[in-house]
């Protein structure tokens, strides 16, 4: 029996020793809850910190806002920063060209609908579905109202910029200003359409609505049919649409402009329509001083302008039909800002106190890992010196470990006392930060290797960008108090594979899952900015927190970055 423990002892430290004069570049992870000092005798599990340079990069004047994986936000958010309102321009494009509605065309009604993001969780005593609301904030059992105003648009939304290199798209900013073209505000706000509102008995007597307030709410909408009734009288049910925006427009301007250019080249094909109906604007304004902010998926089949209409023959013979106008895949939203709060550029350099985070046209930060010298007369970098600390090199390649990270973590404390100062809702506070590597505009290996649930966006990635840890676990609805985001192979790569330092970026996410590159998702530009980008997940939410710095006066709360290693302790 003896014999065997003993050999046993040996297998083991023989693998521990294979493990660190491994002779290929792949790095061993040894998870800390696995290995520990109580069971392990021949190394030791040691843990240590090290400080980073953290600072705010403001997002000022403008972040470029078209491209947004067909998203678009409208609305108002009121937070610590103070107010953002969001509206949107998007070109329309027509389900067929040239068409054809026949003789006597008379338009019934014209229906706008933006379906919100929702999900079927159960059903009434009557049978109806019963919806939950997404990604609308401020989330509750209730929103508030906003007042909706929409504009034909006088403005050409292009594909190509005309001043730039050949086949290069054209940058559309938060700010109402184009690349090379300046601002186009000016030319947003064309003929308003009006609201009408019909007799739902007929379906036929139309009254303008005094304003154009729309209530959100989770209810769906029964679409019928005024021209079919049953045995009883009543309008035929066509379909049951899930909750959404959903407004009629008087039919004026659509029989003006759609229904009286049938056979006109306007309506031939798709570039002389986009020359001839420009698109919408979607202005928000608060009602009663208040408002919600939504983030709508404008390129749904369901978001559109529908045409209904009824033909009347020579002969008496009647019919009907619908003309749809989907939303363009060009799209560009506008971030009007009112800060109590001002965000202004931090200190690369030294780092700062407070790192200010903040959605739509706010700001990141910048983190550094490793930066400056250990020893600057010999001429060590701080880099250096932490990499002599765990690898043996040769000619400055890895040859082998001297110790094996089992895990690394950047830990940001939330600054509790300036949010309650400033009377912050915790509900308001980001459940999720994005980090990425800033030169290359991309995820950091340890997110595509994070296989936590993808399913559900809030708890995508929570591995390794872990989900705001809030005062009481249970209840999502308590204050903040720190974010742990896990580097660990990020850390490995700097080790052994030699990547090079970069300087990370961090930002408010609205779902971290938008950021896979290999989805087509691509970092979107800072106007007047030198190849600085931002996340497009952080230009989709209005969120926004305060961090404590790496110089905050309370050093328990200062970011750092942490790491759990094995060493052998002979």
């Amino acid at each position: 029996m003896k014999k065997n423990k003993i050999a046993l002892q040996i297998i083991s430290f023989g693998l521990v020793i294979l493990t660190f004069i491994a002779c290929d570049n792949d790095y061993a992870s040894l998870e800390s809850d696995v290995i520990n000092n109580d069971i392990a005798t021949n190394f030791d599990i040691l843990s240590e910190q090290h400080d980073i340079i953290a600072y705010t990069k403001a997002l000022e004047p403008a972040v470029q806002t078209n491209g947004l994986i067909g998203l678009s936000t409208l609305g108002l958010y009121d937070d610590a920063y103070g107010r953002t309102t969001a509206s949107f321009v998007t070109q329309l494009s027509a389900s067929s060209y040239d068409p054809d509605f026949g003789e006597g065309t008379v338009i019934d009604s014209v229906v706008l609908r933006i379906p919100y993001f929702s999900t079927a969780t159960s059903f009434d005593d009557d049978g109806n579905t019963i919806y939950e609301l997404d990604s609308i904030l401020p989330k509750g059992d209730t929103y508030n109202k906003i007042n909706l105003r929409i504009f034909e648009s006088n403005y050409f939304l292009r594909d190509f910029n005309p001043n730039a290199s050949f086949n290069e798209n054209q940058i559309y900013y938060s700010n109402k200003t184009a690349e090379g073209s300046g601002d186009f505000s000016g030319a947003l706000e064309g003929e308003e359409l009006t609201f009408v509102d019909y007799d739902d008995a007929t379906g036929t007597t139309m009254t303008v609505v005094d304003d154009n307030n729309i209530d959100i709410n989770n209810s769906s909408y029964a679409l019928k049919d005024v021209n079919n009734l049953d045995d009883d009288g009543n309008k035929t049910l066509l379909e049951t649409q899930t909750p959404g925006i959903r407004v009629m427009l008087h039919p004026t301007f659509w029989q003006n402009k759609i229904i009286d250019k049938e056979g006109d080249a306007v309506l031939s094909n798709p570039n002389n329509f986009a020359n001839y109906f420009k698109g919408l604007y979607f202005k928000a304004e608060p009602v009663n001083g208040d408002g919600s902010f939504l983030i709508l998926n404008t390129s749904s089949a369901n978001a559109n302008v529908t045409i209904y209409y009824s033909t009347t023959d020579t002969d008496g013979d009647t019919g009907t039909g619908t003309y749809v106008l989907n939303f363009g895949s060009n799209k560009v939203n506008f971030f009007d800002n009112d800060y109590t709060l001002p965000i202004n550029d931090g200190n690369s350099e030294n780092g700062d106190s407070r790192i200010y985070l903040k959605g739509g046209e706010g700001a990141v930060a910048g983190i550094k890992l490793f930066d400056g010298f250990y020893d600057e007369d010999a001429g060590i970098t701080n880099f250096e010196h932490f990499r002599n600390e765990y690898v043996n090199l040769e000619n400055g390649e890895f040859e082998s470990s001297k110790r094996l990270v089992n895990e690394a973590n950047l830990v940001f404390y939330v600054d509790r006392n300036q949010l309650d100062m400033l009377d912050e809702v915790p509900d308001n506070e980001p459940n999720r930060l994005y980090l990425y590597n800033i030169d290359n505009k991309t995820p950091l290996i340890d997110y595509y290797l994070d296989a936590t649930n993808s399913t559900l966006p809030s708890f995508s990635k929570s591995s390794h960008l872990g989900i705001l840890e809030r005062e009481d676990e249970d209840d999502q609805d308590s204050p903040g108090v720190k974010y742990k985001l896990k580097i660990t192979e990020h850390i490995n790569n700097l080790l052994v594979r030699d990547s090079t330092n970069v300087e990370l970026g961090l930002a408010v996410s609205l779902s971290v899952d938008i950021e896979d590159t290999t989805l087509g998702s691509i970092q979107k530009n800072v106007l007047d900015s030198d190849d600085f980008t931002v996340p497009v997940s952080s230009i989709l939410t209005p969120r926004g927190t305060i961090l404590h710095g790496n110089t905050s006066e309370d050093e328990t709360k200062r970011v750092y970055l942490e790491i759990y290693y094995t060493e052998p302790n002979n």
